[in-house]
């Protein structure tokens, strides 16, 4: 990394930092024909992607850049919910998502595969406990 003194290298570091092994916490908003939200814990390490929520695991993977992140996840019921209409019950779902990391948050933008549905989300994951 060549930067200059005073040209504020402390952004730079920022951009080129890695995302961070640790437990998070999840937020995700689903938007367009099946709205939702949900919130859960995740855990970041070394690229695999694991966690889950009260009716729901996730497992996947995602790889990083420059600030910028990649992953993909597969989302899995494994409580049922009698009387509530979960917008991914008792599917297997596949979600892509792209996004930012920055200093133990990132935000992403992503789609959820539900059947024939193609569902939108957004998410905030927060750095709890670093690994």
């Amino acid at each position: 990394m060549n930067v200059a003194e005073g040209s504020g290298s402390s952004a730079h570091a920022e951009i080129d930092a890695p995302v961070r092994d640790g437990l998070y916490t999840l937020g995700i908003e689903m938007s367009g024909v099946k709205r939702g939200h949900a919130t859960g814990i995740v855990v970041l390490r070394g690229g695999v992607i694991m966690g889950g929520d009260s009716f729901f695991y996730y497992t996947g993977s995602y790889s990083f850049s420059r600030g910028k992140w990649r992953g993909e996840m597969i989302v899995h019921q494994h409580t049922e919910a009698p009387g509530l209409n979960l917008v991914f019950g008792g599917r297997e779902v596949s979600c892509g998502f792209t996004g930012t990391y920055s200093e133990g948050t990132a935000d992403i933008d992503g789609t959820a595969l539900v059947g024939n549905n193609s569902i939108p989300f957004r998410a905030r994951l927060t750095l709890k406990v670093p690994a």
